[in-house]
């Protein structure tokens, strides 16, 4: 009995254990399988206790998988549920009727390059030119660089202008108080319209109304847009109506006038003056309007200031002059949106500004000068057409490396020149803002 007494200095026997005789090796291995079974039913009573302890990474990779999957399905359904109320909210903010922006960040997105209308797709290309010495207009076969036709039209044509649905251009005839219709698709010209003090032409992004800038009458008059009969004539107290530009919802539209150096902002629903400013220099007068393809900014040209004056048409502030060159009159933006064309009729250059810096980027000077006046683009980008206003003449400008490519005359006083057609859905008027 003295083997197991307290004193031989080892711990008794754990109750789930047997003693085993010593030089017995079947004993011995029998009691090493008991201590491996009860190891083992001791790891199994703890994994009950806490069973996500013991599961293995791989049993649970599938439902991690599947979480992430429900997750990213609720985050593309939330960016689309977004993206659907800002456009609603956009479609609310625009002006009644009028067709929404294709990239509401680039508001020439319909511009691009060959992007014809199923309208105009079938038109001959052609360059109308306004002899407003002449009252004539010379049709230009852009591919030949050569005056193909001319039309007698009334006493000094100015602009030609394309309609908001794209079917018909109007000549304005200002001192002969007509305007008078040509078919673009088949070159007919049709019987002129009565309409009083027609400088120029816009029409509202809704297709409602054409707008009349009646420059020596002092107003804008709105007209139906297919009838010309007035709808409503709004008195200016400025002089000079002349250019204009809409805002990307349509909503407002700002006008230039050239004989007070002012602008104006103007209501298009309401049809009425809403605010108005001096340009800050003395004798200023401005020209062209356009606004920037983000829609943030607006551009007006002055021939006096020698430059485009750049200002906020939302909160209509204080305008900075860009300088630009002797003389700045038309703009016109480029194919892809990134660069506007800027025709300084006082020296005989073209300017070419980037939107993204809002800086010059390069200056084209005409060989054996000229007045490089009002004009286009043509359909696929390539040639920047502008009329001579001094010299009868026509230039076609290649718009990547600026060489003057033709010169070509015309009758005397060439004016606001249409290229046509060109891509775009509709007309806001003048030589062709297309939207």
């Amino acid at each position: 009995m003295a083997g197991h007494g307290a004193g031989d200095g080892r711990s008794p026997p754990s109750p789930l254990e047997e003693p085993v005789a010593r030089g017995s090796s079947r004993s011995l291995s029998r009691a090493h399988r008991r201590r491996a079974t009860v190891r083992a039913a001791a790891a199994l009573l703890l994994c009950g206790a806490a069973v996500p302890a013991c599961a293995s990474s791989s049993e649970h990779r599938p439902d991690r998988a599947a979480s992430a999957s429900a997750r990213q399905r609720a985050l593309q359904a939330s960016a689309a549920a977004k993206r659907k109320a800002e456009k609603e909210a956009e479609r609310a903010r625009l002006l009644p009727g009028m067709p929404p922006p294709l990239d509401p960040h680039d508001l020439y997105a319909a511009d691009r390059p060959g992007k014809l209308s199923r309208t105009v797709r079938d038109y001959p290309s052609r360059v109308y030119v306004p002899n407003t010495l002449s009252d004539t207009v010379s049709v230009i076969d852009p591919k030949k660089f050569k005056v193909v036709r001319t039309i007698q039209v009334g006493h000094q044509p100015q602009h030609v202008v394309p309609s908001w649905d794209l079917k018909t251009l109007w000549v304005n005839n200002d001192l002969g108080n007509t305007l008078t219709p040509i078919n673009p698709g088949n070159g007919r010209v049709g019987r002129p319209v009565d309409v009083h003090d027609p400088y120029n032409l816009y029409f509202t992004p809704d297709g409602k109304y054409a707008v009349v800038m009646a420059s020596m009458d002092r107003a804008l008059v709105f007209r139906d847009a297919h009838t010309m009969k007035v709808v409503k004539s709004v008195p200016v107290d400025c002089y000079g109506v002349n250019h204009a530009d809409f805002s990307p919802d349509g909503r407002y539209f700002i006008v230039s006038c050239e004989f007070s150096g002012e602008l104006l902002k103007v209501d298009t629903a309401k049809k009425k003056v809403i605010a108005k400013q001096r340009l800050p220099i003395a004798g200023a007068m401005p020209q062209d309007v356009k606004i920037s393809p983000n829609g943030k900014t607006w551009y007006i040209a002055d021939m006096v200031a020698n430059g485009l004056w750049v200002l906020d048409g939302d909160t209509f502030g204080k305008p900075r002059l860009l300088p630009t060159g002797k003389g700045t009159h038309g703009l016109y933006v480029s194919r892809d949106s990134r660069a506007m064309y800027i025709s300084n009729r006082g020296e005989g250059t073209i300017s070419v500004l980037s939107f993204k810096s809002g800086k010059l980027v390069r200056r084209w000077r005409l060989p054996g000068g000229g007045s490089p006046d009002m004009g286009g683009v043509s359909a696929d980008g390539k040639v920047l057409w502008l009329s001579g206003r001094y010299n009868a003449e026509v230039y076609a400008i290649d718009t990547r490396t600026g060489r003057l490519r033709a010169r070509i005359p015309v009758g005397g006083g060439p004016h606001g020149l249409a290229v046509y057609p060109q891509p775009g859905r509709y007309s806001l008027g003048h030589t062709g803002i297309f939207r």
